[in-house]
């Protein structure tokens, strides 16, 4: 129970993405039947379906905008801050910050973590461990998405009786672009407005949130 408490935050948007997961998979898989009955075509199963690219490349176009939004979103808060905002720094403290504040090299304290006291390179991974991995989870769904994208694309072709199309051929699609340009403008969208709205609304006991009753102007959210 304890482990429970203590890790109940991810552990319910793990649950969560499971569910929904599950959830797209069951109808997704009634959408690429109906669409085959539809033209004619032989049906699937369920776990072939699961194997697809027509549920890779919905999934994976997904992915790749979230990784994307919060890859910009960590490195704009390192060098722009937002008045008033609980989701920036203050004004005045844009950048990477001291070794001191940071916590590295001589003013490690004894619990943080091995790399954080290393210094030189192993240091220097740990300090950008964070963006670095979220780009990489950016990279690979992007390419996740495109290649379940180019195989779904070439299906169609075939359908058609179109011929089918390498993978830097499929990147010059505009259908490729228009899926992944619909995915991030609706994540930065969504970035943005809680970075402003947060300004001037509060929700009690978020850590997303400042005090409801502190001031508009006030930055930061351990202010």
């Amino acid at each position: 129970m304890r482990f429970i408490r203590e890790n109940s935050l991810s552990l319910f948007f793990g649950a969560l993405l499971l569910l929904t997961l599950f959830a797209q998979s069951l109808v997704g898989h009634s959408v690429y039947n109906e669409d085959a009955v539809q033209h004619s075509q032989q049906t699937i199963s369920y776990l072939r379906y699961l194997a697809s690219s027509h549920f890779g490349e919905a999934v994976m176009e997904n992915w790749e905008s979230e990784f994307l939004q919060f890859t910009l979103y960590i490195l704009a808060t390192v060098w722009l801050v937002q008045k008033g905002s609980p989701e920036s720094k203050k004004p005045g403290e844009a950048g990477r910050g001291t070794e001191e504040k940071q916590l590295v090299g001589k003013y490690a304290r004894p619990d943080s973590p091995r790399w954080a006291k290393a210094g030189g390179w192993r240091t220097a991974i740990y300090s950008n461990s964070l963006v670095l991995l979220m780009g990489l989870c950016f990279l690979g769904s992007w390419f996740g998405h495109s290649f379940t994208g180019w195989n779904q694309f070439n299906d169609q072709q075939q359908e058609h009786g179109d011929a089918a199309v390498g993978w830097t051929a499929y990147l010059g699609k505009p259908d490729f672009w228009e899926q992944s340009f619909q995915n991030w403008q609706s994540e930065l969208l969504a970035i943005g407005a809680m970075v402003v709205f947060s300004i001037y609304l509060r929700q009690r006991g978020s850590s997303e949130s400042k005090p409801v009753g502190a001031s508009h102007s006030v930055t930061g959210e351990s202010s």
